[in-house]
């Protein structure tokens, strides 16, 4: 794997610090593990490095005063909800006995009249060595391409490949492109990088930004038209309208540890040194009418009580109050918050906490104000058989995605993270009655 830019002095300290950080964590919090159709393959070339982007480490995280509008929820588990009837697309579901069985971290987007699937898969379990980056194609929602490999993993320094994970997509100026995490199998030498492309068919060779964050959403606009993009516990913000350049890194992880890789690996030795209760990771926002960015985070680990925890930014990113838990229900699960394009705020997860990383149903809710998500829908319940089996493979609808586009909602998960499937709920029948 090339290196990111820096001193090897730099990043053998940073080495050290995410093995103490692991071994550290170990001892502390024990939770569940995974917090985490071009023709030319886009590896075929030597990979673009970046220029170094900043990293805000003169900033310290508790700078914004907590708000004590707290997002909050009415919905309550096991109470009845208005059940949808989405249309349902398999993209990808492995035999027993196949191979890739392992299938996470989807995100679905439109571009140029077609729509655009990508995932990570690896050969059986979780975040190993080898797992890459997939890409499905449909012109029609029934219609999808067979799967293949967008990128592939480069060899980490000691010749074996790394482990690489899906991380969303962004259009500007009519490009698409699709990023990615990766990081060695010991949790150092993270990257985040993207592949382009101008037509869907034809991709470029990854550019590395060196920005060392296995992100957990695309980049999505803020209302000044920066550019913000989640990690685990660290957030990327950009005054380029593209997300390539110019990139702030800032978070949770500040002032105590400036030199953080931000993986699966990493956060729990956060958490442990800033005295939280439970390890916390994969966020998601949505900035509300008075600017305020509203970052809500998973929280998992043995501290785990069920409910999201949250952070505020009145700068846009730069700075972040002291994370703080909520009484929004959660399963120990990644989830989104976003924007319909009628001016709706949504919710899409398992707000259920239990049974513990069931992770269904797959519920939607809907806010107009961004503070109190009052509408609920249940998405899908419906289980999923798993063919093969994996460390650490669970979860009925995992990890869950939704894209707006033509008046539907395009929702793709992971089943038992094993399968890929797109659910499509018409925009239509969200509407108030």
């Amino acid at each position: 794997m090339l290196p990111l830019a820096g001193s090897a002095v730099q990043w053998a300290m940073r080495a050290v610090k995410a093995i103490i950080g692991i071994c550290a964590a170990a001892t502390v919090i024990a939770g569940v593990v995974g917090c985490g159709a071009g023709r030319a393959e886009p590896d075929a070339q030597p990979p673009k490095l970046l220029p170094p982007t900043e990293k805000v480490v003169e900033r310290a995280s508790n700078k914004v005063e907590p708000d004590t509008r707290a997002i909050s929820t009415t919905y309550l588990p096991k109470r009845e909800t208005v059940r949808l009837t989405p249309r349902r697309a398999m993209l990808y579901a492995p035999m027993a006995g196949g191979e890739w069985a392992y299938s996470h971290h989807p995100y679905i987007t439109s571009f140029k009249g077609k729509l655009y699937a990508t995932w990570s898969n690896a050969p059986k379990d979780e975040d190993s060595r080898g797992q890459r980056i997939m890409l499905s194609v449909a012109e029609r929602f029934d219609a999808w391409s067979t799967p293949r490999a967008l990128v592939t993993p480069p060899a980490s320094a000691g010749g074996l490949p790394v482990v690489m994970t899906a991380a969303g997509f962004y259009e500007h100026a009519g490009e698409l492109a699709a990023y990615f995490g990766q990081y060695d199998i010991d949790h150092t030498h993270t990257n985040l990088g993207y592949v382009t492309t101008v037509d869907g068919e034809t991709w470029t060779p990854p550019v590395y930004m060196n920005m060392p964050v296995n992100a957990n959403e695309g980049p999505r606009a803020l209302q000044s038209g920066r550019v913000m993009m989640c990690g685990n516990i660290s957030f990327l913000t950009t005054s380029d309208p593209a997300a390539r350049t110019g990139w702030k890194m800032t978070g949770l992880h500040l002032p105590q540890h400036p030199e953080f890789e931000d993986n699966p690996g990493t956060f729990w030795g956060v958490a442990k040194n800033r005295g939280w209760s439970a390890a916390l990771c994969e966020g998601s926002f949505i900035q509300t009418a008075d600017g305020v960015v509203r970052m809500m985070l998973r929280s998992t680990g043995a501290g785990f009580r069920g409910r999201l925890w949250s952070t505020l930014s009145s700068d846009e990113g730069l700075t972040w109050s002291d994370p703080v838990e909520s009484e929004f229900p959660d399963n120990d699960h990644k989830f989104q918050f976003g924007r319909l394009k009628d001016g709706r705020y949504f919710y899409l997860g398992t707000p259920d906490p239990q049974p513990h990383t069931l992770r269904s149903p797959l519920i939607l809710s809907l806010s107009s104000d961004g503070m109190v998500f009052s509408r609920h829908f249940l998405v899908a319940d419906e289980p999923y058989v798993m063919a093969n089996g994996g460390r650490a493979k669970f979860g009925e609808y995992g990890y869950a995605h939704a894209h707006e586009h033509g008046g539907e909602l395009d929702i793709i998960v992971s089943r038992q993270k094993e399968a890929v499937e797109v659910l499509r709920v018409n925009i239509s029948d969200l509407a108030e009655r």
